[in-house]
């Protein structure tokens, strides 16, 4: 089930008696408990009905005592268990789990990672709780998501954009969304995102960034990649090599798969560059230009220079420094 059809049922008055979210991405598992914190119950039910534990500080007894108690003045009461993964003699709860009280909704947000299904415990959860696991979006999945949640909210941006708000943030949705509704809240009337406003709202310079600095090495203009490695030395906070690296290190990972592929027609490579047009040819031109041995050697410096900017076989060189060096390698 998913966060949204869980959150729907909740509006319907729709409850099971446990629910046990899960999962690597934060962001529904925060969704669903800010929304059962915060909406499940009216304000006037609230204060005696609503109980809040977290997993680090709480113990298992005073938490299945708080789901024991029959509401007050209420049909529900409404029990949180947060950041479950960090609670001593979590197994203490399958008890509860097995045999719930039917006025309570008992909540559980476990973070980082899935509960072992094999044990006892996660045999219970697997077969007594409405269970939810949020995983982490794909990349390329990324900029479709981000599409489609603008596209939920009445807004739209252009792929280029999203690309460029994509990589400079990463794949962390919860940071995703607040950029995202920074963005919104400054736009007054207009419905419709564009790089200006991520340059003026988020700090992205839409000239020199991971994305150009990618499509300045995608066509080896050497000038031009130069020019944007020395804005980062300038403006150190605007691409730091810790996310420039891996944006390369993906988009070169993509081009060697390019050639394994039997089809490699631009319809069989959209999934590979978030059926972006533009990008599929960029990226079959920048392969033919590059070539296989091209290819493969960059995805090698980009290991070897990554290794450098944590200090491996280098001391002292300056993040642009070691970027311009490797760019130069890729280029020849």
């Amino acid at each position: 089930m998913s966060a949204e059809k869980i959150i729907g049922d909740w509006k319907k008055k729709l409850f099971k008696p446990v629910y046990w979210l899960e999962g690597e991405e934060d962001y529904y598992i925060d969704l669903l408990m800010n929304y059962a914190e915060h909406k499940i119950l009216p304000e006037s039910e609230a204060g005696f009905n609503r109980s809040v534990f977290y997993g680090k500080d709480a113990n298992w007894s005073d938490v299945v005592n708080a789901c024991m108690r029959y509401p007050m003045f209420a049909e529900k009461q409404v029990v949180l268990l947060k950041e479950a993964q960090q609670m001593k003699d979590l197994e203490k709860l399958e008890n509860y789990i097995k045999n719930p009280l039917a006025s309570t909704i008992f909540i559980i947000s476990h973070k980082e990672k899935t509960i072992n299904k094999t044990t006892k415990l996660g045999k219970f959860i697997k077969k007594e709780c409405e269970l939810f696991t949020s995983e982490k979006i794909r990349d390329y999945k990324l900029v479709e998501w981000v599409a489609d949640y603008l596209k939920s909210q009445n807004f739209t941006m252009s792929s280029k954009a999203i690309q460029l708000l994509t990589e400079h943030l990463g794949s962390d949705l919860s940071r995703i969304v607040n950029e995202l509704e920074k963005l919104t809240l400054n736009l007054g009337d207009r419905k419709n995102i564009t790089e200006d406003d991520i340059e003026k709202f988020v700090g992205i310079s839409k000239e020199y960034n991971a994305f150009e600095l990618q499509a300045a090495m995608s066509k080896k203009d050497l000038v031009k990649a130069i020019q944007i490695i020395q804005y980062f030395e300038s403006n150190p906070k605007a691409a730091p090599i810790q996310l420039v690296l891996p944006a390369l290190y993906g988009f070169f990972s993509k081009l060697y798969i390019i050639f394994g592929m039997a089809d490699k027609s631009e319809a069989a490579l959209r999934p590979l560059f978030y059926n972006n047009p533009y990008a599929v040819k960029e990226a079959m031109a920048t392969a033919k230009m590059y070539g296989y041995e091209g290819v493969e050697r960059s995805l090698l410096l980009l290991h070897e220079y990554n290794l450098k900017s944590v200090g491996v076989n280098s001391t002292g060189t300056s993040d642009a420094s070691l970027l311009k060096e490797m760019v130069v390698k890729m280029m020849g």
